[in-house]
């Protein structure tokens, strides 16, 4: 799976992430050991945090962030809260938020970041895989071949002024003819496969415990041919 530099596309973060130069700056290395992925410029940023074993103190995020733990495992503790994370677990970090962090072995974390948003009020909201999902949306008729699938939705998280949320979404095996994405969105398949193919006819298919990527202004198809169920965090400007 390749990602055209040229067109806007899917992208395969643990591929990715496998080749990834992290930087390490000043500061806690929750903050400072990143690699950024090359996005165009805008509120969106995102990419791989490299944690050392070890402990840190976050003293305050600065924005609301996304997180899902790579591989490894992180323990997060706020006040009277710990939360210990696996791999594939996630939560959002929101602006403001102050967390110590324990790694006892070296972890390696992918991140969505949005900037320039409704100030956060400093929470960590984890994202329930297990939740019960109500019925939503399927995709536009028009773009269907073939049956309209059954889709639920829950969401854990979304932003004050409904742009950046997080949650889990599943459905019937479906084929969508493709589209232009308004929005960014970070998956993580917790069950099922999708293939995508985009403009540029560069085809990637997914598969349970696969992390992604669909940059905003994408243009792809979607065709699943089983159940499909993914955590997801998408950026859906208004």
């Amino acid at each position: 799976m390749t990602n055209q530099t040229l067109t806007r596309s899917f992208i395969d973060l643990r591929a990715w992430a496998k080749g990834a130069t992290v930087v390490t700056g000043e500061g806690d290395p929750f903050l400072a050991a990143r690699a950024q992925l090359p996005l165009a410029d805008g509120p969106i940023s995102a990419g791989l945090i490299a944690l050392p074993q070890g402990t840190g103190m976050v003293a305050a995020m600065p924005v609301d962030e996304f997180i899902i733990v790579e591989s490894g495992a992180v323990r997060i503790a706020q006040g009277d809260r710990d939360l210990t994370l696996v791999e594939g677990d996630s939560v959002v970090l929101r602006g403001g938020a102050a967390f110590a962090w324990t790694a006892d072995a070296d972890s390696r974390l992918l991140f969505m970041r949005r900037t320039g948003g409704p100030a956060g009020d400093g929470a960590i909201i984890p994202v329930d895989a297990n939740a019960p999902l109500a019925p939503s949306g399927a995709p536009l008729a028009e773009l269907l071949v073939g049956p309209t699938p059954q889709c639920r939705n829950n969401s854990d998280w979304k932003s004050d002024d409904g742009e950046f949320m997080a949650g889990t979404w599943d459905s019937t095996p479906y084929h969508r003819r493709a589209m232009r994405y308004g929005h960014f969105e970070l998956m993580y398949l917790l069950d099922g496969s999708v293939t995508f193919v985009d403009e540029a006819g560069v085809e990637g298919t997914f598969s349970k415990g696969d992390i992604f990527l669909v940059e905003q202004g994408a243009s792809c198809s979607w065709d699943s041919r089983v159940h499909v169920k993914k955590v997801y965090c998408i950026y859906r400007p208004a």
